[in-house]
């Protein structure tokens, strides 16, 4: 019997085993404590009732912090269901507490097949929300296609990745989006912090969590030098690994080159490396002319949303044994007898194998999540069906209540200070 067959599915949702509920609700509250400006989002909005009927769904990774989230427009009067936006992110009894105690339809199971993955985003649009939110765009994108009536009647969504922004601007280029949707990824507040603190500690988090080996004296190579490839080099760095960059852009190998760090092609990182993360949003990245250059060892993984950065069809094709040698590390020996090694099956590794990011920095991602569903819920009748930016005012605030909840001060302008940054006339 797998997972999936143990807990009927229903409106209330659809666990692992809703018996963990209590150590979830236990690690919900561990969290609460990290996350000090949706703390104050969640008391605000307790007091307005701004979302007051208004239904959501929600297709992120079903984690502590997240649960912090639905609690939150929960308090704001909104009706929320939740389901998983990868098939290993979901922590069971995380959802096991949101489906069980905390009243919060949610649709999720660890290591869920591919079908009841889309199965539990149906279910969450069985809701019929009228706002979403997105980690990756999947359930936009079923939307869309399946549900096209249903997509008409939606007001507004947030988005949450780099991977589902590409996928939504597509979607608006080619005029295929129905309703206007926040960039939360591209928030200041969510890009600077999450994508390189969060993604850098807990991508590593989950590779030794995984694999248990010592990164000092390394060689670790980042595919990609975004914000989450300078957290991982940065973080790899920190631990005592050589860190090589590959990359395609010409303006970020020249900024990881100023940063330090080693930059080449990948297929010459390929003969070299010992540990291999991709970052980059992009598709087979790492293809079977990497693995097949690989020294005998080499440990593979990905810290980008899905797991399509690595073109593991190939692999598993040309492998001559498969075998999973310990949790979430499967070993493909290919002809000849080298050994490759890809962990938490090319999924989210900081999911897959560990928690997640820290509650700290996810603090201000929700943050923006719960403030853009209130922006479109005053402003979405104008905006046309495209991908718009979290206000900077809005940007500006979560940063604000992040510095007054750490306890730091800042300095303001003086007013000549303003008037002169205002003006043309003045000169030295």
């Amino acid at each position: 019997m797998t997972p999936e067959t143990m807990v009927a599915m229903t409106p209330k949702g659809h666990v692992a085993n809703p018996s963990l509920a209590e150590e979830g609700l236990r690690r919900i509250e561990w969290s609460e404590r990290e996350m000090p400006v949706l703390r104050q989002i969640k008391e605000r909005l307790a007091k307005e009732k701004p979302f007051r009927g208004r239904r959501m769904a929600a297709c992120l990774h079903v984690t502590t912090e997240t649960a912090n989230l639905m609690v939150t427009l929960k308090a704001g009067g909104a009706e929320v269901a939740l389901c998983a936006s990868n098939p290993l992110s979901t922590q069971d009894d995380v959802a096991a507490a949101l489906a069980h105690r905390l009243g919060i339809p949610t649709f999720a199971i660890k290591g869920e097949d591919a079908e009841t993955y889309y199965k539990h985003i149906e279910a969450a649009l069985d809701t019929l929300p009228e706002f979403t939110m997105d980690d990756g765009a999947d359930l936009v994108t079923v939307l869309h296609t399946k549900r096209a009536a249903q997509a008409a009647k939606v007001i507004g969504g947030t988005e949450e990745t780099t991977t589902g922004i590409i996928r939504l601007r597509s979607m608006a280029r080619e005029g295929a989006l129905r309703y206007p949707i926040m960039a939360v990824n591209d928030a200041k507040t969510k890009h600077f912090f999450d994508n390189r603190y969060g993604t850098g500690q807990s991508t590593l988090d989950g590779i030794l969590r995984a694999t248990n080996r010592l990164l000092a004296g390394s060689k670790f190579v980042v595919l990609g030098y975004g914000w989450c490839g300078r957290g991982v080099a940065t973080r790899a760095r920190g631990m005592g690994a050589h860190v090589i960059v590959t990359e395609v852009d010409p303006l970020p190998a020249l900024e990881a080159h100023m940063d330090g760090f080693q930059v080449m092609p990948a297929a010459e990182a390929a003969r070299i490396g010992d540990v291999f993360v991709t970052v980059t949003g992009n598709l087979s990245v790492i293809r079977m002319e990497h693995f097949g250059a690989m020294k005998d060892g080499a440990i593979v993984a990905n810290s980008g949303h899905f797991n399509v950065e690595l073109d593991l069809d190939s692999l598993k094709r040309a492998a001559t044994s498969e075998r999973e040698i310990r949790p979430f590390v499967q070993e493909y020996t290919l002809p000849g007898g080298k050994r490759v090694f890809i962990l938490g099956e090319g999924r989210l590794i900081n999911l897959a194998a560990a928690e997640g990011h820290p509650a700290s920095v996810m603090d201000m991602s929700f943050a923006n999540q719960a403030l853009g569903l209130e922006y479109l819920l005053a402003h979405a009748k104008e905006l046309s069906p495209n991908v718009y930016p979290i206000p900077a005012p809005v940007d500006a605030e979560i940063a604000r209540l992040k510095l007054e909840a750490l306890g730091v001060r800042i300095d303001t302008l003086t007013p000549e200070q303003v008037a002169y940054l205002a003006s043309w006339q003045q000169g030295t």
